[in-house]
């Protein structure tokens, strides 16, 4: 049987990308990437897929005029390689899932979905609204994609304390290493069909036998 084949869709480093490559060589993570788009050129995420062996495109967001003709675009790229989930790990643009991939983004946010997401709301900017707001406990949100930013059915949600010595650069350690867990489970749990979305509630089945 064929492993699920992903596209990963990046517009930085790749942290999040090398953790799934990681998890896919160690042989816990069963699904293939097939491909990655990156949203900026010259981004250390196209290097790192580059070096695991996988087909790596750049589709520059300044380059469309708005965000529906980067999707048209991004939707064509994605077309040749048969993607059964697309994977948002650090993409800073709104992907729009269309009929195509209803049911099948997945993206993870650094902070309890519905507090301190949508628009604006991307890496330590989250952290430090969290820390500004005086709030005791934050975490991640793992969760299908829709139209909207930060916004779909809830896969998995992980909480770290907010503490009173932290920086928004020391609360993103702390959550940044609750993602590397989270982000592949949910993968996992899509890939053993596990999956169930309930109107705005995602149910996980039980492992068969």
């Amino acid at each position: 049987m064929n492993s699920p084949r992903l596209a990963v869709l990046i517009s930085g480093s790749g942290s999040t990308l090398q953790n799934l490559i990681d998890r896919i060589e160690d042989g816990t993570l069963p699904v293939e990437i097939a491909v990655v788009l990156s949203s900026r050129p010259d981004v250390f995420g196209l290097e790192r897929a580059q070096r695991a062996g996988i087909r790596a495109l750049t589709l520059a967001r300044k380059s469309y005029e708005n965000i529906e003709r980067f999707n048209d675009a991004l939707h064509a790229a994605l077309e040749p390689f048969a993607v059964d989930l697309v994977v948002l790990a650090g993409f800073l643009s709104l992907f729009q899932p269309r009929e195509r991939y209803a049911g099948r983004v997945m993206n993870i946010h650094p902070a309890l979905i519905p507090a301190f997401c949508g628009a604006g709301f991307y890496g330590e900017k989250v952290h430090q609204a969290v820390i500004d707001a005086g709030v005791r406990i934050s975490g991640c949100t793992v969760h299908f994609a829709d139209d909207h930013y930060d916004h779909g059915p809830i896969i998995l949600q992980g909480t770290v304390p907010v503490l009173d010595d932290d920086t928004a650069e020391t609360l993103a350690k702390r959550v940044h290493a609750l993602e590397r867990e989270l982000y592949p489970e949910a993968i996992r749990l899509w890939a053993q069909g596990r999956l169930r979305i309930e109107g705005q509630r995602v149910r996980i089945l039980p492992a068969r036998e």
